[in-house]
């Protein structure tokens, strides 16, 4: 769409000149996050079969004040508005779909308040991640909040994506940390949630908020909870013989009080993968640090996320001579490969585990939680494969290029339910995805009453990029009716975006007609970060 002149012109006069960008260079950049649909629309320069489409301008306002001018001149020109973070999100949450103006939030980066004796900060919502988590060290204290997107990643876009960080077993989810908000509405007026540990106030207004994707207003500021910095970390590492005997070792382990830091989890065929790999495990710290920058597969990541071909070459030299046919054969269909890997025979699964705080309280909760392991069939394995984790726990993102390079496609899925009804779960998402891509999985961020599951499927490009795109839809379609046909919730940590609006329509059922009235209450033009959260 072309910006009506008169919007234009509020916007300089509103934020300067110099705030106003149209350069279709600069459009460009915020076309897409970093979702697997922007990844190959980007390769294959097929942006129709996406659904994105570049904003019509991006505004990067520096204060409240600027943010509420910028609401209500779109709202008066009835023109849609996208709030902006970093565009780390993988779901296309920030996505202008229907064009209008991506409201860039980087601007906004102070702390406003540090309130160490109360254990709270005020910060604005553009502040980067992990210049965030830095100037609280210094501090010390820690939010506690640590995605793998945290140097790429914005405080606001935490809120309104619902995320969770790596070591969400002692501090919480983001929802947690939240203590308060302040919120541009869609209308320009400005709100603010009250400042107290707790209130019975009637409904929680930051919940109404956190999660909501920039389709109920702007978020500008949050008020956080923090800790004071651990003074002792330790590492544990398992094997059991098969996933439900480790399913078994933690969730005892949760339920007797420990709470770990960080609990990941992995399945057969990526225990196989690292275990398996040929990759001696480096004897000095030097080499340990040269092994792990040069992102050995004994690195104790999914190897999908490196790339397709590697992960069959693995494979192939895991399995021997059947696994050197499988690794050609499987390229075409990789339903061999995935049918293959639920037959492996006494593989088992590898558990890393975090624990930190004061000395007592890691030694109890790692004593407690390893009695719970070992009761559980559970073999320890020693600290070595959990801190190995911990060296490259934000490395992952940064190895996927060369899947895209190749024109084929690498994306995860993020899925949660109860420990009763987590193995059937896995089992019916593996086997849905497996005639479309290769698939492994972790269970992570888990709770005493159940568990997360962290899905990873990859495969490589067709000759058309139709048959890409076809393929990488089908595959998701296929995943999200498993978790629907489950009951289990449809995303844990990544949000919604454009990408699982149809599944959470699904899942909601009625309570999505409640969210669309609240929706059509606040922005009766739905001109708010429009077709995310299933909403028009």
């Amino acid at each position: 769409m072309t910006l009506p002149d008169p919007l234009l012109t509020g916007l300089r006069d509103a934020l300067g000149s110099e705030h106003v960008l149209l350069d279709p260079s600069v459009l460009e950049a915020y076309r897409r996050d970093l979702s697997t649909l922007g990844h190959l629309a980007f390769n294959s320069g097929r942006w129709d079969l996406s659904g994105f489409r570049a904003p019509d301008a991006v505004v990067r306002p520096g204060t409240v004040a600027e943010v509420q001018a910028a609401v209500r001149l779109a709202r008066e020109a009835e023109v849609p508005l996208v709030p902006w973070g970093a565009g780390s999100g993988v779901c296309g949450g920030s996505v202008a779909i229907r064009g209008g103006i991506a409201l860039d939030l980087k601007r906004l980066d102070r702390i406003r308040t540090l309130v160490p004796e109360s254990l709270y900060v005020e910060v604005e919502a553009g502040v980067n991640g992990q210049l965030f988590e830095d100037r609280m060290q210094r501090a010390g204290l820690t939010l506690g909040h640590f995605p793998s997107s945290i140097t790429c990643s914005t405080v606001g876009g935490w809120v309104a994506a619902r995320g969770a960080g790596q070591l969400s077993g002692r501090y919480g989810k983001i929802e947690d940390m939240v203590m308060a908000l302040e919120v541009v509405l869609p209308d320009g007026r400005l709100v603010r949630t009250p400042l107290a540990p707790r209130a019975a106030t009637g409904p929680d207004w930051n919940q109404v908020f956190v999660g909501s994707e920039g389709v109920l207003g702007v978020v500008t500021a949050v008020v956080f909870r923090l800790a004071r910095l651990p003074a002792r970390r330790a590492f544990a590492s398992f094997t059991f013989p098969t996933l439900a005997d480790a399913f078994a070792g933690i969730r005892e382990g949760l339920q007797t009080g420990a709470r770990p830091a960080a609990v990941r989890l992995y399945d057969p065929l990526d225990t196989l993968l690292v275990a398996r790999s040929g990759d001696p495990a480096p004897a000095s710290d030097e080499a340990r640090e040269a092994d792990d920058a040069a992102g050995s597969v004994g690195s104790i990541w999914p190897l999908s996320v490196y790339s397709p071909r590697r992960l069959l070459s693995t494979l192939g030299r895991a399995l021997g001579d059947l696994g050197k046919q499988l690794e050609h054969v499987a390229l075409a269909n990789p339903e061999l490969v995935n049918r293959y890997a639920e037959t492996l025979p006494g593989v088992g699964c590898l558990l890393v585990t975090t624990f930190e705080g004061e000395p007592e309280l890691v030694r109890a909760e790692e004593a407690l939680f390893t009695r719970a392991c070992l009761a559980a069939k559970g073999e320890a394995n020693g600290p070595e494969p959990a801190e190995r984790w911990w060296r490259n726990r934000l490395s992952v993102s940064f190895k996927q290029s060369g899947v895209y390079a190749q024109g084929g496609f690498v994306d995860t899925m993020e899925v949660a339910t109860t420990w009763d009804r987590l193995e059937a779960l896995h089992t019916a998402v593996r086997r849905a995805v497996a005639p479309h891509a290769l698939i492994m999985a972790h269970f992570s961020h888990a709770y005493p009453e159940g568990c997360s599951i962290y899905f990873t499927f990859a495969a490589l490009r067709e000759d058309e990029p139709e048959a890409t795109f076809g393929r990488y839809r089908r595959a998701w379609k296929a995943g999200l009716d498993a978790v629907l046909a489950c009951g289990a919730a449809v995303s844990h940590h990544h949000g919604v975006g454009t990408l699982k609006g149809d599944a959470l329509r699904e899942s909601h059922g009625a309570l999505h007609d409640v969210l669309r009235s609240v929706k059509e209450a606040l922005d009766p033009g739905n001109l708010m970060n429009p077709g995310k959260l299933g909403l028009p």
